[in-house]
């Protein structure tokens, strides 16, 4: 299976709060991950995670909040940085432009 193109790798930081999204394109769909992408998109504060949506391996599409974790139904790659988006905007309240 050819190795899993990165599409999308950037990190935005502001004095303590980082941002850092990471996707990649599959070279097809998985058990894990049926969309066919893999993701890591973290927000933090000092090195303290705000919040992260991630699929590794084994746990399925989710996202971790200060209150534990919980599922994400993935629709898009657009869709998912839009929903990472308003829950940094909310948990933080940086607003992206």
């Amino acid at each position: 299976m050819p190795p899993a193109a990165r599409i999308l790798d950037r990190k935005i930081k502001r004095g303590d709060l980082m941002v850092q999204v990471v996707i990649w394109q599959l070279s097809g769909p998985t058990a894990d991950r049926p969309h066919g992408v893999k993701y890591r998109l973290w927000c933090g504060r000092a090195g303290v995670t705000v919040v992260r949506y991630d699929n590794e391996t084994g746990k399925g599409d989710h996202r971790h909040y200060a209150s534990g974790q919980r599922p994400y139904a993935f629709v898009t790659c657009g869709k998912l940085i839009e929903d990472f988006t308003a829950d940094v905007e909310r948990l933080t309240g940086w607003r992206f432009e």
